[in-house]
């Protein structure tokens, strides 16, 4: 896919949709924080379902360590892998307060050595949180880029190399949010809507005649 088709896509889609935002309920880099670490493997309905009654009680490190584990594991049972996601953000909470005085730090090395921190919740701190053009590929991101040919790779970190060298830079800090969305209602695993797809027509995935 050339540069000019790129940049029409990353239009559409700003045209569409001019401030994306995450769907996960927040109202700190903490609450965010605490919600992608959950998210894992959990849908964003799911996740914001527990958050919305555990950040009612607790929505920063030290009250998630005065609410201590057993009783966060209440608020989150509801998720998958609730009782070593809960594990996680308990050892996060105790480092935030103890190296960081209780903020989330905004630097990639401070985040991934969090507990439950990989580098695509790293990736979505930065972007979400504090405004950096990062993307996080997650599998909708990942079945997008490949699926259309904006950036193709074997890996999730191949694509989000090839996604921060190819979008353009004014559509970067927004991509993450546009691409996820795409791939969320639109651009779907077994049944994409090509037939209403906004880039139906940039989109170079040879099977689209067949949901057409």
């Amino acid at each position: 896919m050339n540069r000019q088709k790129r940049t029409e896509i990353f239009e559409r889609f700003r045209k569409q949709n001019p401030k994306p935002k995450t769907e996960l309920k927040h109202h700190n880099p903490f609450e965010l924080l605490v919600a992608v670490i959950l998210s894992a493997q959990a849908t964003d309905v799911g996740v914001n379902k527990a958050t919305t009654k555990l950040f009612k009680v607790a929505n920063t490190p030290e009250a998630i360590l005065a609410l201590g584990l057993s009783k966060l594991k209440r608020y989150v049972r509801t998720i998958g892998l609730y009782n070593a996601k809960a594990e996680n953000i308990m050892k996060t909470s105790r480092i935030l307060v103890k190296e960081h005085g209780g903020k989330v730090p905004s630097d990639r090395e401070s985040l991934e050595r969090l507990p439950g921190v990989g580098r695509k919740t790293a990736n979505v701190i930065l972007n979400t949180a504090f405004g950096q053009p990062t993307i996080a590929v997650d599998t909708h991101i990942f079945r997008v880029a490949n699926r259309t040919g904006i950036a193709p790779g074997k890996n999730v970190l191949e694509v989000e190399m090839k996604l921060m060298k190819f979008i353009p830079e004014e559509f970067k800090k927004n991509a993450h949010h546009w691409l996820i969305l795409h791939g969320r209602y639109v651009c779907m695993a077994r049944k994409p809507l090509c037939g209403s797809c906004l880039i139906e027509d940039l989109c170079e995935w040879k099977q689209k005649k067949d949901y057409l």
